[in-house]
């Protein structure tokens, strides 16, 4: 492959990662916020996956361009490099794209997991509070019985006793 081959086949390929990884930063930055978590940790995390995914496919599109294809004319050559690099970008997208999506699967999890924390708490509050208000004259949080209506005093059996 003469040298203008391989400048063209650099430079194609170093713009569809930098094309894709664009794709994936913004659309990955999107998909992430979507799921009501904090805007500057998605953020941060999709560009951390995007520098990540463009370092591995830039590093193979290095070794791709080392490698010698048949074909003779620099035409051939040049666009079976470009086949072989589509199909590493392709594999590395794939990847990027299953990374946010387990992120966006953990948010969702902590997320429910938070709402069932609260929810016990209300639940907890509730069940601590008497179920019965008491009457007006007794004492205290929780209604035992109410005065009778005699004495001012809790109810009496037919013999006196309480």
């Amino acid at each position: 492959m003469d040298t203008n081959a391989y400048v063209a086949y650099l430079v194609v390929a170093i713009l569809m990662v930098v094309v894709d990884g664009q794709i994936i930063y913004h659309s990955g930055k999107r998909y992430l916020l979507n799921s009501r978590g904090n805007p500057e940790a998605e953020s941060s995390m999709t560009r951390l996956i995007t520098v990540l995914f463009h370092l591995v496919v830039l590093g193979a599109i290095a070794l791709l361009s080392t490698i010698h294809f048949p074909g003779g004319s620099s035409l051939p050559s040049v666009v079976g490099r470009l086949g072989v690099t589509l199909l590493v970008i392709a594999v590395a997208h794939a990847i990027a794209i299953s990374v946010l999506a387990r992120m966006r699967e953990e948010q969702a999890v902590e997320d429910y997991n938070n709402r069932v924390v609260e929810s016990r708490a209300t639940i907890d509050r509730q069940l601590n509070e008497p179920t019965v208000q008491p009457v007006p004259g007794q004492e205290g949080r929780v209604a035992h019985v109410s005065p009778n209506l005699e004495q001012g005093g809790p109810y009496t059996s037919g013999d006196g006793r309480l």
